[in-house]
């Protein structure tokens, strides 16, 4: 930490944030907390997805991703094609002139290394390695803090998301899967760590009390239509995703359960209105919860979880309810498995409605057992993110008299 006397640091943190997605938020909270706790110095403002809602929710000065605003609409005129083409270049100057006002930007988790949803290289891909190409150019380090990686299919988005890891002065991953990702890209990892998901750094809430009877069930549902590489399919992905996961829901109502339905970014509410009419019972309620803290009291009030998106998933196991992954990437699965749960995993693909049921009763028969291991596995998960933070202090915060303490990606 700097002297009081001496300039603040400037830091910067980047990527889709007040965009709606719960999880990238949930990201951007906790490193907001570690700032706040260990670097009380710094100013921080944000180069992202929906400032306003940055501005509003966490007080910090926040300026928009893209020049364009219609940036992530398809383009089908001939004035948005242009305008999408004008904001690639005016993005070039914004994003470097941006990063020139930081000593630092940190990119807080998400998946910004991998495409597992469906993604264009000329969207984020595109965005972030502006960001790091800028912070190689004028100086300023980048940090990419416990990010997503996967294996990339098109050569574009790939060629993109390999020269951001490579111009970041520092990188980190939330699984080991991301790491050999990266590894296989061409990226050399052997200085780089895994920690695990920084939302699990966000303060927990209190388990929710036992009446003794079977209590609610919470199912997360998505607008899952597959990945990047099944965009041929995506409809019909999305058509059996939908079938199984209702019949599923009113399996647990016709057995008299109250089923809670979560969702994790704005765009999963089509999901949610479509299976509340299906099914049509007053069982079956909608959460309108705004924040991972939210989604944290509704997981801890119930008995079980059954959730799709990965930062259900991370909020379910972090409170500690005994949890089943309809897991539609392998980044689900490394996470379940690092919680003691890798048993209780079932394809989002392949929703099979009598499957599912089995899964999640011998799942609910070890409830108390999963609580234990739930309880133990975020004792450690604890300790390895204040190694997280450690190490990022020592990276990005070097020691005055060691101005050149820093790691340098190759």
């Amino acid at each position: 930490m700097i002297a009081a006397s001496e300039t603040p640091v400037r830091v910067g943190v980047f990527g889709l944030l007040g965009s709606g997605n719960l999880g990238n938020d949930g990201s951007l909270e906790a490193v907001l907390g570690y700032l706040r706790a260990e670097h009380p110095e710094a100013v921080v403002d944000a180069l992202c997805g929906g400032p306003e809602v940055v501005e509003a929710r966490y007080r910090i000065p926040a300026t928009r991703l893209h020049w364009y605003r219609g940036e992530y609409r398809t383009a089908s005129r001939a004035g948005a094609i242009a305008g999408k083409g004008l904001g690639k270049l005016v993005d070039v100057v914004r994003t470097a002139a941006w990063v020139r006002r930081h000593d630092v930007v940190i990119v807080p988790g998400m998946g910004v290394l991998e495409a597992t949803l469906p993604l264009r290289p000329w969207g984020f891909p595109y965005s972030l390695f502006l960001l790091c190409a800028s912070g190689r150019l004028v100086g300023t380090r980048v940090a990419l803090v416990g990010v997503g990686a996967a294996a990339i299919g098109n050569r574009s988005t790939r060629a993109l998301v390999r020269w951001s890891a490579r111009l970041a002065t520092y990188r980190s991953y939330r699984d080991a899967l991301s790491r050999d990702a990266m590894r296989a890209m061409g990226v050399d990892t052997a200085r780089d760590e895994v920690y695990p998901d920084l939302a699990f750094a966000l303060p927990t809430p209190p388990a929710g009390a036992s009446s003794g009877q079977p209590g609610p069930v919470c199912v997360g549902v998505m607008a899952f239509h597959g990945g990047d590489d099944d965009r041929a399919r995506a409809e019909e992905i999305h058509r059996r995703y939908l079938d199984g996961t209702t019949r599923f829901v009113r399996t647990l109502v016709e057995d008299g359960r109250q089923v809670r339905l979560l969702t994790g970014d704005a765009c999963d509410a089509p999901v949610v209105a479509a299976i509340l009419d299906a099914v049509g019972s007053p069982l079956v309620t909608a959460s309108d919860a705004a924040s991972l803290a939210d989604l944290m009291k509704e997981t801890a009030a119930a008995d079980t979880v059954v959730a799709t998106r990965y930062h259900n998933l991370v909020c379910a196991l972090k409170v500690g309810t005994p949890t089943l992954a309809l897991s539609y990437a392998a980044k689900s699965d490394a996470l379940m498995e690092r919680m003691g749960l890798g048993a209780y995993c079932h394809p989002a693909r392949e929703v099979d409605a009598d499957s599912l049921l089995k899964q999640f009763r011998a799942l609910e028969e070890r409830s108390a057992e999963l609580r234990r291991t739930l309880a133990e596995r975020n004792r450690v998960v604890a300790r390895q993110l204040e190694q997280q933070f450690t190490a990022l202090t020592k990276a990005l915060f070097p020691a005055t008299d060691h101005p050149h303490a820093l790691r340098e990606a190759s």
